[in-house]
């Protein structure tokens, strides 16, 4: 599993407890209520935020970054604003704008790890690797029991062609979600990259132990050969 792909993940699973899963349809009801609303009414950061992440929702990103911008015009410290903002300016690859909100909100909430993933995550967009490595080195002392920290650091490492470092890191993954069979399928990858054929092997009959069709998988068996 990429890098990105977790933290949108994380992200996503952070969002608003009243963004429960509608049809695109249902979402723009919301919105129009929602809209209706604020023009009706003074001013209220409640109502611009959830029309903001109905606009993350609908995968509407430059709807969503201005409606953050209306409540941090008010409320510049406003933590919520801050995060979803940066989210939204990544989905935007609007990375050095998603820095500086993901800065700021790590000022209210230092140890936030979605916060920190995301700040890592737009630091290697940026081609800042040295900056995001620190910040995931800081994330696995923090966070010593998440698979996530280590598999954000695995990614990096990859692509600075780490790979023992990486291997550490995937093996570390596993050792904390060892029924994810993404995570198998990423190590028997490094693990293939390092020339280990047969430790790749045992991970790819472990993922077919856990019900992973073998088909699927034949490319990566003959590259254990």
């Amino acid at each position: 599993m990429t890098f990105r792909r977790h933290i949108i993940l994380l992200m996503m699973f952070a969002a608003a407890s009243f963004a429960a899963a509608q049809t695109s349809v249902q979402w723009r009801d919301s919105l129009k209520v929602i809209n209706e609303m604020i023009e009706t009414k003074p001013y209220s950061s409640d109502l611009h935020l959830r029309k903001a992440a109905i606009n993350l929702e609908m995968g509407q990103w430059e709807y969503a970054a201005d409606e953050y911008g209306i409540v941090l015009g008010v409320e510049p410290d406003n933590p919520a604003a801050l995060f979803y903002r940066a989210y939204a300016y990544t989905g935007m690859r609007r990375y050095d704008l998603a820095r500086k909100d993901y800065e700021e909100f790590l000022k209210l909430v230092p140890r936030n790890m979605e916060a920190m993933l995301g700040l890592a995550h737009v630091n290697t967009k940026l081609k800042r690797t040295t900056e995001a490595l620190d910040q995931l080195n800081r994330l696995v002392e923090l966070y010593p029991d998440s698979a996530v920290v280590y598999v954000a650091r695995a990614g990096v490492e990859k692509d600075m062609r780490a790979y023992d470092a990486a291997l550490f890191d995937w093996t570390n993954a596993v050792m904390r979600a060892p029924d994810n069979t993404d995570y198998l399928l990423s190590k028997a990858d490094i693990l293939l990259l390092l020339g280990r054929k047969e430790e790749a092997r045992e991970c790819l009959e472990r993922m077919v132990k856990l019900g992973v069709p073998r088909g699927p998988l034949r490319e990566w068996f003959k590259r254990c050969r």
